[in-house]
């Protein structure tokens, strides 16, 4: 077979083994940015006692990669017209590394900070880039084939990151997190740099200086708000009230100039298509659910089930497992099931999954939580691998790159506000629950004074009271998991309409 074919527009994509390699090469790209968040998420902890940070101060280094990652997402997109997809991919891979490594080498936290922030900036080149490249080497009614690769690569990061950041931080220290990166993010500029075909040149479009940034200016508020609200008490802190009204300003002049200009900032054009804007929607979604529940089920099995954070991890790589084995084979099903009917499957089998979280106790059996944490991994290529595949299904070659960019900062922004939603919902339903169950430990309490209670629990002492404040505390928290596990399953179940939006891309015109 030979080793490219020639496009309508004179274009060349590789075919054959060529193409699957070039496939392993761009899935390795976004796997190390989104390796790399799940892995700093774990690791903070063990980071904070190294560089003598407080709690407050060490979350800045999470903060700071995620807000340049947002801001920067759209940019690569815009200048990738004018510059090339694979040679900004190949600078943005070369930046990334040489950041890890300086992190890894870092000694103060400032110089962690500021190197965190670049790390960012080349980072959020690396999922649009990725996947523009990827639907370019594929032709149309092979795109479902193309995103159940991607979807292997892309959620290999989030399910097996916090499992080895967990065995990493333990066994070792938290430079080997940023290590890491090196030999992956080497292995993807090699096998780009000698595999990817470069895309044909364009006519290099006009920068909107302006747009761009009133959208910079919105997209890191918003991050901000989201990243650091639960510390702040939320429209408690002025600093949150602020920057959300920042926020509603910026992106109304954004989205006037984006209506005025002659040379928008983003191609309006793309919000035309129905498909794309319903698969932003399911994306952010499935972004909200995906990191939503990385949020609350590994600190479910710890504090509630008793599980070590490295065992914890290995009960949910079962996860992992049924999202990498599912992605192999419903690429390949797209060719022939309508993709809005995979999706709804996925969606439901989501929302069940969740329920089921919900009714766990803290007698939790591994088996019990393995085999739902495995179905639930099926739901999810059932639900992002089609969701990716419509989204672009109708989308002109020309608006891919732009496409994608915010395909991805709408992505981040869902796992923001996921990890924002339910942490916070979590902290203030276990306060109010403990609130109320606090008012019925009294001796007045007929069902208190007529129970024979444990010495341990004796409510004339002081190690008494504590003792019972512990077991109310943990069952406050445990009702808390269960409404969380829930609220995902409504909101699931309340974005499925969003399916009747999207056209069948089976019966569209092929490309």
């Amino acid at each position: 077979m030979s080793a490219a074919a020639a496009t309508a527009d004179g274009e060349f994509r590789p075919t054959g083994l060529r193409l699957k390699l070039v496939t392993i090469a761009l899935i390795l790209a976004p796997l190390i940015q989104v390796f790399d968040t799940s892995l700093m998420a774990v690791a903070l902890t063990h980071m904070q006692g190294s560089l003598s940070a407080t709690q407050d101060q060490i979350a800045w280094v999470l903060t700071s990669y995620l807000i340049s990652l947002a801001v920067m997402t759209p940019f690569w997109g815009a200048i990738s017209g004018r510059f090339g997809r694979k040679p900004l991919l190949l600078v943005s891979i070369a930046g990334f590394v040489v950041c890890s490594l300086l992190c890894a080498m870092s000694d103060t936290l400032t110089e962690i900070l500021i190197y965190r922030f670049v790390q960012g900036m080349f980072g959020a080149a690396l999922i649009p880039l990725s996947q523009s490249s990827l639907l370019f080497a594929y032709r149309r009614e092979d795109f479902g084939i193309a995103m159940g690769w991607w979807g292997v690569g892309i959620m290999f990061g989030p399910v097996f990151g916090p499992t080895l950041g967990g065995y990493i931080t333990e066994y070792f220290n938290w430079r080997w997190a940023f290590y890491l990166n090196v030999p992956l993010g080497l292995l993807a500029f090699v096998m780009i740099a000698l595999l990817v075909p470069r895309a044909k040149k364009k006519t290099p479009r006009k920068f909107n200086y302006f747009g761009f940034t009133m959208l910079a200016i919105t997209i890191a508020s918003v991050q901000f708000v989201l990243d650091r609200g639960e510390r702040l008490d939320w429209y408690d802190s002025p600093t949150i009230i602020i920057l959300t009204l920042i926020a509603a300003g910026a992106f109304w002049v954004f989205v006037v100039n984006s209506l005025t200009s002659r040379i928008p900032f983003v191609e309006p054009a793309i919000f035309r298509d129905r498909n794309y804007v319903s698969g932003i929607v399911l994306r952010v979604l499935f972004g909200l659910v995906l990191f939503g529940s990385l949020v609350l089920v590994p600190p479910f099995l710890q504090n509630q089930g008793g599980y070590p954070i490295v065992d914890s991890g290995i009960i949910l790589a079962a996860r992992g497992a049924g999202a990498m084995f599912s992605a192999l084979f419903v690429g390949y099903l797209l060719k022939f099931v309508d993709p809005r009917k995979m999706i709804f499957v996925g969606m439901l089998l989501a929302a069940i999954t969740m329920w089921q979280f919900s009714n766990f106790t803290q007698d939790i059996e591994i088996v019990s939580v393995m085999v739902v944490s495995f179905i639930q991994g099926l739901s999810f290529s059932c639900f992002v691998i089609p969701v990716n595949t419509v989204a672009f299904s109708s989308m002109a070659p020309e608006h891919r790159d732009a496409g994608t960019s915010f395909y991805s900062l709408l992505n981040n922004i869902g796992r923001s506000l996921g990890i924002a939603l339910f942490a916070s919902y979590l902290a203030r339903q276990t306060q109010a629950n403990h609130a109320k169950l606090s008012e019925n430990v009294t001796r007045f309490n007929d069902a208190v004074r007529h129970m024979e209670l444990p010495d341990v629990w004796d409510l004339d002492s002081a190690a008494g009271l504590r003792a019972i404040d512990r077991i109310v505390n943990q069952q406050a928290e445990l009702i808390a998991y269960i409404d969380d596990f829930r609220l995902l399953a409504l909101i699931i179940v309340v974005c499925m309409p969003v399916l009747f939006m999207m056209r069948n891309p089976h019966k569209a015109a092929t490309a």
